[in-house]
């Protein structure tokens, strides 16, 4: 393992950083063991903990495993990017659902009223979802990996094609996919450089 810090400053297992954080990387190939339902609703089930902004969850997530749907969503997705997500057991199309404010009563009560006040206010509604949603994206990636899982996040894939194929019927609006499962054979591409702290901090 590499760039895990000392435990007296994270205090998250260190063989958990790097699962998490350190040693993780985006899978490119992946083999054929299966990712059960139960697997998927545990990601889930992790997902929904982490802050969003008043509590409005605007994440929506579509599994789509291999047969009819995957074909489907194979013509939408970039060239370079479909025999990775051909073979890939699960594919998630992570959306933001810019009808998140039908939920309000329920995830945000302490402040009645808030269903109506978005109602009225598509274009705040809108950016509110897709950024939260976006950081719920985030969180998602990690659950994947805590389930001992690879994510392959892509953003190579035409999101308007994908909303017109699959929600038609919805106020659900496409961001990332996601391929996820065990990875395969050369599934790792070397890393890539990351920026050191003094050139993205600043202290004020």
């Amino acid at each position: 393992m590499t760039d895990v810090l000392p435990g007296h400053l994270i205090t998250l297992d260190p063989q958990a950083q790097a699962q998490l954080f350190t040693e993780a990387r985006t899978a490119n190939t992946f083999t054929d063991t299966p990712v059960s339902d139960e697997q998927l609703r545990a990601i889930f089930d992790l997902v929904k903990y982490p802050p969003t902004a008043m509590n409005v969850q605007p994440l929506r997530v579509l599994f789509v495993r291999p047969g009819g749907g995957r074909d489907r969503l194979l013509t939408h997705v970039a060239e370079g990017n479909r025999a990775k997500t051909a073979t890939a057991p699960v594919v998630a199309v992570l959306a933001a659902d810019t009808d998140f404010h039908e939920h309000l009563d329920t995830v945000f009560p302490i402040r009645p009223g808030m269903r109506e006040h978005f109602a009225a206010d598509p274009a705040t509604r809108d950016g509110m979802a897709r950024f939260n949603a976006g950081l719920q994206v985030g969180y998602f990636l990690l659950a994947v990996r805590a389930a001992g899982l690879a994510a392959g996040p892509m953003g190579g894939f035409d999101a308007t094609g994908v909303d017109n194929e699959f929600f038609t019927d919805t106020a659900w609006k496409s961001l990332l996919l996601v391929n996820i499962g065990h990875p395969g054979p050369d599934a790792w591409h070397p890393r890539l450089p990351r920026l050191d702290y003094d050139t993205v901090v600043r202290h004020a």
